[in-house]
């Protein structure tokens, strides 16, 4: 059994369990896409004001939706469309305080106000990207880019 960080922590403390977390339920395990549904359900589960995080994989032409938490997602997204298919092509992390200010962004859910998407990359070669959404503006801050950096680096090691 594992347990889940508690967001009333301090937010240092807080984004180090979440870490720790991953790290330690995907230990020893090597199928990416158990790891990817445990680490997008401990970051849905701790990381306040999110509503959706998960991740899309890809397949060698497009994005494709993988494990996630929230509600029902795009399933597919060309790279360059949005903010996913954009840092997927720039494979570069992308924060996006105000999604309506992003061109082409894809509305999935239409409480989403601010994103960051990482994108996963092992061995040069694009894995897909890991993407949070909030209803907040502005929610995410250099503290969330290297938490969720670190924890894409976790399991693009696994």
């Amino acid at each position: 059994m594992f347990t889940l960080p508690d967001r009333s922590t301090d937010p240092r403390l807080l984004r180090e369990s979440i870490l720790h977390t991953v790290q330690h339920v995907t230990a020893g395990e090597h199928n990416l896409v158990a790891n990817l549904a445990n680490a997008a359900s401990i970051m849905y589960h701790a990381l306040a004001e999110v509503n959706w995080c998960g991740f899309y994989l890809f397949d060698g032409t497009e994005l494709v939706l993988g494990p996630f938490h929230g509600r029902p997602a795009c399933i597919r997204i060309a790279l360059g469309r949005g903010v996913c298919g954009t840092a997927a092509q720039e494979r570069r992390t992308l924060v996006v305080p105000d999604v309506e200010a992003f061109p082409g962004h894809i509305a999935c859910d239409a409480a989403s106000r601010s994103e960051i998407v990482v994108p996963m990359i092992r061995a040069g070669v694009l894995v897909g990207v890991l993407d949070v959404d909030s209803p907040v503006v502005d929610r995410f801050s250099a503290d969330d880019v290297t938490l969720l950096e670190q924890i894409v680096a976790v399991l693009m090691s696994r």
